[in-house]
């Protein structure tokens, strides 16, 4: 089984983070932002990954720390589960309409982290969490899966469909590159042999 476990402290924020990218969906998430818990639980639905997350932060500052962290946690534990990443597909894309939506997603598990991120959000907040901060949580965890993450919203008017059309897009897209080649178990899906 493919499995992280990582706990991360410091003086903004508490996170202790399981994933298993061979699981069947299960999330148990708690944030203490109800749309962020709403977009983790959705990821993992969609990937098929379970998911546990119990994070503590400085919300009475901002949600930037708490959203960025949780990115940076998730990124690791995608990439210590990954292991030597042998068997696996490597690049996945996805395209999610949420009603008048359209967000396309495409990654590649290269091990070189590069985010392209094309998005207008109308609306500046969503509860307690500050839609500006999905780009910084889309870059935090590229930067530490050492993904290349390609996130388009080709059109969209609300901003939760938008969002949400983002986190199920990366979480399909994710599920399709680290699904296992039957037929090339043993072989890293790179020219050069490793990624």
């Amino acid at each position: 089984m493919r499995k992280s476990q990582i706990k991360r402290e410091t003086r903004e924020t508490s996170i202790d983070m399981s994933l298993n990218l061979d699981g069947q969906g299960i999330a148990q998430i708690d944030t203490g932002i109800g749309f962020m818990d709403h977009m983790l639980e959705l990821w993992a639905f969609h990937s098929g990954f379970d998911l546990k997350v119990i994070c503590h932060g400085d919300l009475n500052v901002d949600s930037h720390h708490t959203i960025e962290d949780l990115g940076i946690v998730l990124g690791e534990c995608i990439k210590e589960a990954l292991g030597d990443k042998k068997g696996i597909y490597r690049y996945g894309q996805m395209a999610i309409v949420m009603d008048e939506a359209l967000v396309t997603t495409t990654l590649d598990l290269s091990g070189r982290p590069y985010l392209v991120y094309h998005a207008q959000l109308p609306c500046m907040k969503l509860g307690q969490y500050e839609t500006e901060m999905t780009k910084e949580f889309f870059k935090a965890v590229s930067d530490h899966a050492m993904m290349t993450l390609h996130i388009h919203e080709s059109y969209g008017e609300n901003t939760h469909h938008i969002i949400e059309a983002m986190f199920k897009s990366f979480a399909r897209a994710l599920k399709q590159a680290v699904m296992i080649d039957e037929n090339h178990q043993d072989q890293i899906v790179s020219s050069k042999g490793v990624l």
